[in-house]
């Protein structure tokens, strides 16, 4: 018997560290069978509830086991983890409300504790909070505002380890007539800020209409609902559209529209979604998510591959039963979350590996027999889970609050409000694969994916693969150039034929982005989870083009991410010199400056006195003969011991970073601000630390040769190359967002989270 099943090796190495069973010393104590049998025992058992006996009990486990077993349907990762343990809490999606009142604020962030500690991942919407410097009567003070509560979310979540496996993941949505907005939009400029939150502008019908008339709209107080002012629309769009081309954020949600399709409108307005957006939710509600891998609902006659539609409707149908059943095998955080996901017991099935699939059928991602074929999969997989779903209100009564609802006005007897979801997948993808993630394009064709002790496994998509083989170009040179960074779009020795249906996330525009997620939609009663991938070279523009497209096609939300836009860590390099150091390694090409440039030896400068509390600081800033700052020297009076180390340390560090290439402006947003116990006060300013004065020192000096300093991206000078420490396996900027803390591997953003291929690892 094998205990390893269908299981690759990097699924094996993702399901040991986050998956199985541990023992006191954090050590695997069942198998990938033996979790699965856990996973299928607990979600059967729940059939007794309904009156079934042992026998179809057992038939039942078999079939929720064997379709994991052969990788056709996974779960949501909580269900995984958690399911037959003491925990016992299986779902993946909350929405915790926030009332405008301090008892509320506090309660949710308790509550969003407790779900992080299970392993889910919440939403919330901070629109019923007062605006910013808002009188509060009670005290007679002022409001602090939306952001300034979210940045306590954003540290609690910081503090609480979500299951011992990953960090808490939220949403942060607001509404775009919120007083705050535009202080909202711009929350994340600094990158870093408020990491554990994806935000997203909850975006009217009415704010639309004035964007492509070119009009105003309301701001509304949202105490006392009364306007506070008028905006112009298309400016606010514009500033959204500006700062998610910076770094991706905010998102925006359609929050007319989701509230439109929403199945329980007496039991209220949906405000919020989960941190991937794809699943909107009322308040205290929670879902439970599960994706059907197309890889696996493919059949091959005579050298073609076609849908094999059979048994797409027997996992669809299994899947859905397996996720009802979830809902009552659940052990919810909260007695609130527990009552209202019973009273309409939504679910979320989805899908994965379509990118893969269309790769064995032979059918380009960018191109409309693609999208033909993807309205009928998910228009086959929702009628499927329907009827499934109405069978199961025959055998076991209705979702409780039916009467009112959306399915009473259809006269459709049902047992689940919401039935289909499109998640992103990211790690249940890893475990069914090699396969592609969610509705995504590849991002790209092949890695090399740590294993063990250091070892790396090529990992190709295996669609790709087989034509390759099929086609006579295969070779393992050909797999590791490209593991290793080479475009096939470049290569002569593959076909076109190939090339065409084999482009990568980048490679596609995002015009068949977006179309593949309103073909999708158009078929989810809930969300679909999409990352529109955007080059480089994007314009503003661009991103309001994809926004109004988005709108205009039907789609309930959209995430941009422009390659290249979270690149904290860049590098500015003559392309001129010759101390640039190419390092391969796994899927990556690293580019470091091998040594920082040579001091010259005379070099001119100016020294800076600062009074602190600690006492007069003397800061010195050399340049180069280009006039670029170039190093740092720092002291303080007649300071010795500890305080003259750590100034001198901080001066070899600057110096090290600006002989490296590193902007000025970057070493002064980390240094400014930095409080020590005392403070002081020169020339009207108030001095935090002797870090703080530094970094004002250099700012005063850039000032002066009039050069801008701001936390932004660096602009690319004329006979200079921007480059990331990490390229894409296209070469293309991967947005650096640092490396897996796990494995090393860069990590790559999708649908806002952070993904490592290499090992798994995942954070949203």
């Amino acid at each position: 018997m094998d205990d390893n099943l269908n299981f690759s090796s990097n699924a094996l190495i993702v399901l040991k560290k986050r998956y199985l069973s541990k023992d006191e010393n954090g050590q695997p104590q069942e198998t990938p069978r033996e979790m699965l049998e856990r996973v299928a025992e607990a979600i059967a058992l729940t059939e007794r509830r309904y009156g079934a006996k042992k026998d179809k009990v057992e038939e039942i486990k078999k079939q929720f086991f064997e379709t994991m077993a052969n990788l056709e349907f996974v779960p949501n990762s909580p269900t995984l983890m958690n399911a037959g343990k003491d925990l016992g809490q299986l779902s993946a999606c909350f929405v915790v409300p926030i009332e405008d009142s301090m008892e509320s604020i506090f309660d949710a962030i308790k509550a969003t504790a407790l779900i992080h500690k299970t392993g889910g991942g919440t939403g919330f919407s901070f629109s019923r909070l007062r605006s910013k410097n808002s009188v509060v009567k009670s005290t007679g003070g002022v409001a602090s505002g939306p952001v300034s509560f979210m940045k306590v979310f954003d540290a609690a979540t910081q503090a609480v380890k979500q299951g011992g496996t990953r960090r808490g993941a939220n949403m942060g949505i607001l509404r775009v007539d919120h007083p705050d907005v535009l202080e909202f939009i711009k929350c994340k400029e600094t990158e870093g800020d408020i990491s554990n939150f994806n935000i997203s502008i909850a975006i009217t019908n009415e704010f639309m209409e004035q964007v492509l008339k070119g009009g105003e709209y309301d701001l509304i107080d949202p105490r006392t609902k009364e306007i506070i002012c008028r905006q112009n629309a298309r400016e606010v769009f514009d500033l959204i559209a500006l700062y998610a081309h910076r770094n991706g954020e905010p998102g925006i949600v359609f929050i007319d529209r989701i509230n439109e399709a929403n199945p329980t409108p007496h039991l209220g307005n949906i405000e919020s979604t989960n941190p991937c957006g794809e699943q909107p939710l009322l308040p205290f509600e929670s879902c439970n998510l599960g994706s059907v891998n197309l890889t696996r609902c493919i059949q091959e006659a005579a050298g073609a591959f076609s849908v094999d539609w059979d048994k797409l409707d027997r996992v669809t149908r299994v899947a859905v039963r397996f996720l009802d059943n979830v809902i009552d095998t659940n052990k919810f955080p909260l007695e609130e979350i527990k009552e209202n996901t019973l009273r309409t017991r939504k679910i979320g099935l989805g899908i994965m590996g379509w990118a893969t699939m269309l790769g064995f059928m032979g059918i380009p991602y960018d191109g409309d027999e693609s999208i033909v074929l993807g309205k009928k999969i998910m228009s086959f997989i929702y009628s499927s889970a329907k009827e499934e779903s109405v069978a199961l209100a025959k055998e076991r009564g209705l979702f409780p609050s039916w009467k009112g609802s959306i399915w009473e006005a259809r006269n459709i007897k049902i047992r689940n409000a919401t039935l289909t979801t499109v998640a992103p997948t990211g790690t249940i993808s890893i475990i069914a694969g090699p396969t592609s993630s969610g509705i995504e394009p590849n991002f790209s064709l092949c890695y090399f994916r740590n294993v063990l002790d250091g070892e790396k496994l090529l990992e190709v998509d295996p669609a790709f693969e087989y034509v390759m083989k099929k086609e006579g170009c295969y070779t393992p040179e050909i797999m590791k150039r490209i593991a290793s960074g080479e475009s096939i779009q470049t290569m002569k020795e593959i076909p076109e034929k190939i090339k065409k249906v084999f482009k990568t996330a980048m490679e596609i525009s995002s015009f068949w982005h977006i179309k593949h997620q309103a073909a999708f939609q158009e078929y989810t009663d809930n969300a679909v989870s999409k990352t529109i991938n955007l080059p480089n070279c994007a314009t503003v523009e661009d991103v309001k083009e994809t926004y109004l497209l988005s709108y205009k096609l039907g789609c309930k939300g959209i995430t941009v991410y422009r390659d290249g836009s979270r690149s904290v860590q860049v590098l500015t390099v003559d392309k001129k010199k010759e101390d640039k150091k190419e390092i391969k390694a796994d899927n990556k090409q690293v580019y470091s400056i091998a040594f920082p440039r040579p001091r010259p030896e005379v070099i001119l400068g100016t020294t800076t006195k600062v009074t602190t509390g600690c006492g007069n600081l003397y800061v010195t800033i050399n340049h180069g003969q280009d006039g670029e700052f170039f190093e740092v020297f720092t002291q303080m009076g007649k300071a010795g011991g500890c305080a003259a180390s750590q100034l001198e340390a901080i001066g070899r560090l600057i110096s090290l970073a600006l002989r490296g290439g590193i902007d000025m402006k970057v070493v002064i947003e980390q240094l400014k601000g930095i409080r020590c116990p005392s403070p002081s006060w020169t020339s009207g300013k108030k001095i935090f630390s002797c870090a703080d004065a530094i970094a004002r020192v250099l700012e005063k000096r850039a000032i002066d040769q009039k050069e801008e300093v701001s936390v932004e991206a660096m602009v690319e000078q004329p006979g200079e190359e921007t480059v990331s420490v990490a390229k894409s396996i296209n070469n293309d900027l991967i947005a650096i967002v640092g490396v897996c803390a796990e494995c090393g591997f860069a990590l790559r953003h999708q649908e806002g989270c952070l993904i490592c291929d290499a090992c798994g690892y995942s954070k949203c």
